[in-house]
């Protein structure tokens, strides 16, 4: 058993490339069961961010898809179509990430699922509310982060719009939608009652730009502009020190005093424009400018130790190499090595998140195209020949593992 919260918990994953494997990757890691079912071209995840050692298995798409079987099916022919409803009989959740009228084409709507389950969570990700006017829009994480004003706003700060060099609004998205299903288990549990769950990305980015920077655009009518000008800033950046940088943040005068008093401004702590939290708030170009230049008198080493000595919020500035090296996610156990069948030696990201009242015991490597489907099959109650004949009419696939 794999134990966990969710032990018990079977989810038949339609999902592909970051959004809906990472939730479903969450719901795995804390004990659910989560079947992935695959076209015959596979996960497209399987083919980017990275090249693995065998066709199919890109870096990325081990770090999302551990914990979970393959199972290989074309959901356009009648008996995979059919197979797939025979998972969904007792299945407890369903995720999917395509546009909804696509899940209309292929009959799997919430309707038509939950005549097979009736209190089936249904959750489905994708790019735009279905009662607006982008609803058909076909988008990816580009396009909702430059929708959702997150290019926008490094534009706001540095003069030019660029993406966030990560799939903000996948994972995003991924994130929301595991909490999602979460509630409407819980509600489950009370009621008995199913439903359907929606998880558009642009709107869940569009909610977290601007609770941050919706700002005296808040107010009718407004009192100002929107955008937090702390965190458009140019300055809004790692301090370059005297021989690199160093990530820190200070708000309160226990934090910002010591630090005005290292740079040998310390006449700051009693002027009227930097004296307080408010004022430097009301000051905040001229703060971070001043800063900026003050922290290029000492090495990094020595604000690390200043920081610390005061309690002030700092810590190292990582490059993607460094991240992977950094001592204090060797002290929790962060990047372990497993071994994969077929990849060798992997370095795996452990679940940042624990829970005092268990955890998942067992671990078991991103799987190959259809490594499970007679497996799953079987489960679900098909005889051996059965399955023989879904593959032979080429309705399902079963990976085979190529000879040494």
């Amino acid at each position: 058993m794999a134990g966990g919260m969710l032990e018990g918990v079977k989810v038949v994953d339609l999902t592909s490339v970051v959004i809906g494997p990472l939730c479903t990757q969450i719901l795995a890691d804390h004990g659910a069961e989560v079947i992935k079912v695959e076209s015959f071209e596979g996960d497209v995840g399987r083919h980017l961010g990275g090249r693995g050692r065998t066709p199919g298995m890109a870096p990325k798409f081990l770090h999302l898809n551990r914990n979970k079987r393959s199972i290989c099916l074309d959901l356009k022919h009648p008996l995979g179509h059919q197979a797939l409803l025979r998972l969904l009989a007792d299945a407890d959740v369903m995720t999917w990430n395509v546009r909804p009228d696509s899940m209309a084409r292929m009959k799997l709507s919430y309707d038509e699922v939950r005549a097979v389950r009736p209190d089936i969570i249904y959750c489905g990700m994708f790019g735009f509310g279905q009662k607006g006017r982008y609803a058909k829009v076909a988008a990816y994480d580009p396009v909702v982060q430059g929708a959702g004003g997150v290019a926008g706003l490094i534009e706001k700060a540095f003069g030019e719009p660029r993406f966030v060099p990560y799939v903000l609004a996948d994972r995003t998205g991924g994130l929301i939608a595991v909490q999602m299903i979460a509630m409407a288990l819980f509600h489950r549990e009370r009621t008995g009652r199913g439903q359907s769950i929606e998880v558009p990305m642009f709107e869940n980015m569009a909610t977290q730009v601007l609770t941050e920077h919706l700002y005296n655009r808040t107010y009718v009518p407004p009192l100002g502009e929107a955008g937090d000008p702390r965190l458009v800033s140019p300055y809004y950046t790692p301090m370059k020190t005297a021989d690199g940088y160093i990530s820190i943040t200070a708000n309160t005068n226990a934090q910002v005093f010591p630090l005005f008093d290292a740079m040998g401004l310390a006449h700051l702590k009693t002027d009227p424009r930097f004296d307080s939290v408010a004022a430097r708030f009301a000051n905040v170009k001229e703060y971070f400018a001043l800063r900026a230049e003050g922290m290029k008198k000492h090495t990094t080493a020595f604000w690390m130790a200043l920081c610390r000595e005061h309690d002030i919020p700092a810590g190292p500035y990582h490059t993607l190499e460094s991240l992977i090296d950094d001592p204090h996610l060797a002290d929790v156990g962060f990047i372990r090595e497993r071994e994969h069948p077929t990849e060798g030696t992997i370095l795996d990201l452990m679940p940042a998140n624990t829970l005092s009242e268990g955890a998942r015991a067992d671990w078991s490597p991103a799987p190959h195209l259809g490594e499970q489907t007679r497996a799953v099959l079987a489960e679900a109650g098909f005889a051996d020949a059965e399955i023989d004949r879904m593959i032979a009419a080429g309705a399902a696939r079963a990976h085979t593992p190529k000879a040494d």
